[in-house]
């Protein structure tokens, strides 16, 4: 549309000449002698812009037809029986005003009746961020990736899936739950269907359970209701009242058609500090058996970290169903987190920051934290945890 109102004002304006005699004439008004198939509007002129116009005539309505399917959902069947699709026909740029456009259309409304439009399920972009982001965790990101792919890839899942993840603070818990949020829906943690529960924040009293539970049910059965896929986080959730847990299990159990809302195609994430000592207790094992962390495998982990979480009378998953019930699908562990993983750590924030950095002060980062066991100072015990905020040390 821009190039059609370019091209008019020029035809309008810059095109408008005067004849021999003084006389104005129209643009494409033929002149005596060789200016008529030469000059600056000769036939040849008309006949080139004319072909152009109409030309950027049918593009222009290419992409009308295009943004109409994608905004308001119309459109779309001629759309698809007419030849390429714009991301193939049309310029680049025009198709990324598109979407910028479509984009702030749906800021104002809903692009369609339910929230699902916005979902995206981009796992490969996840399996590639968390290799590249996410240092030391070996399990987790093959559990997490393998884990929500099949998930998503099942026609019909029998339940919807659970993870629980478990290291302590500063191993990626939550980063990798943001993470799935940001590449399972466009809008990432602030999308309509993604639901962060936070234990101490949200559910701070014991004398008010009961309430918390009604609106618990209810926040996830809106949620549900809205979103055909939808994700909901708790963290510290080795906090929660386990009566708060058991109310939310019929959420979590395999479907049954019984005049409940279907949540089989909800994924819940469990984050907590619970089992860090176990955690850690093996990788100290395997180091000094000269073993390399890699080689921890999520069956020799798995089993130590469930009879962990069992044995624990004071924490809410053990006096829950969900245990008894097998309801959550994998255990994910978190490793505690070496020298050279804060070393990194503090490089990716280097860069968040468009920061320049050296080795010398990657390593002076690194040395600012806490390493534990006393003896051999190999864990940090803190993880990646406030790495971002110590950078600020080496801003002129």
């Amino acid at each position: 549309l821009g190039l059609v109102c370019c091209l008019l004002l020029l035809l309008l304006g810059g095109s408008r000449g005067l004849g021999s005699q003084g006389v104005a004439r129209g643009p494409w008004e033929e002149e005596e002698g060789p200016v008529a198939e030469g000059g600056p509007w000769g036939r040849a002129r008309y006949e080139a812009v004319k072909k152009h116009l109409g030309a950027v005539s049918a593009l222009s309505k290419q992409y009308w037809q295009y943004l109409a399917c994608k905004v308001w959902q119309e459109g779309c069947e001629e759309e698809e029986e007419s030849s390429p699709r714009p991301g193939w026909s049309l310029p680049l740029v025009g198709q990324d005003y598109l979407e910028i456009l479509s984009a702030w259309y749906c800021s104002f409304g809903k692009c369609c009746k339910t929230g699902d439009c916005r979902v995206v399920n981009n796992i490969t972009g996840l399996e590639a961020d968390l290799h590249r982001q996410l240092h030391g965790q070996h399990l987790a990101k093959e559990v997490v990736v393998q884990a929500v792919r099949g998930f998503l890839q099942s026609p019909r899942p029998e339940k919807p899936l659970v993870l629980s993840f478990h290291g302590w603070s500063g191993t990626g818990k939550n980063f990798v739950a943001r993470m799935v949020a940001s590449h399972l829906y466009r809008d990432g943690m602030k999308s309509e269907c993604v639901r962060l529960f936070i234990s101490l924040f949200h559910f701070p009293h014991h004398k008010y359970v009961d309430s918390y539970k009604a609106q618990l049910k209810k926040q996830i059965s809106e949620t549900v209701q809205l979103c055909k896929q939808s994700l909901f986080i708790f963290d510290e959730a080795e906090k929660l009242h386990f009566s708060l847990l058991d109310a939310i299990k019929p959420f979590m159990a395999h479907y049954v058609n019984k005049g409940h809302v279907d949540s089989q195609r909800s994924i819940f994430l469990f984050l907590s500090n619970l089992g860090g000592n176990t955690i850690n207790e093996v990788a100290l094992d395997f180091w000094r058996a000269g073993r390399a962390r890699e080689e921890i495998s999520m069956e020799f982990l798995e089993q130590r970290l469930r009879l962990e979480l069992q044995e624990s009378a004071e924490n809410g998953y053990a006096r829950s169903h969900l245990l008894e019930e097998n309801l959550i699908d994998f255990f994910v562990p978190f490793l505690p987190l070496e020298y050279h993983h804060v070393k990194l750590c503090a490089q990716d924030a280097f860069l968040a920051r468009g920061l320049p950095y050296t080795e010398a002060a990657l390593d002076e980062v690194a040395r600012m934290m806490v390493f534990v066991p006393k003896e051999e100072k190999l864990f940090s015990a803190q993880g990646c945890k406030s790495v971002s905020q110590r950078i600020n040390y080496f801003l002129p």
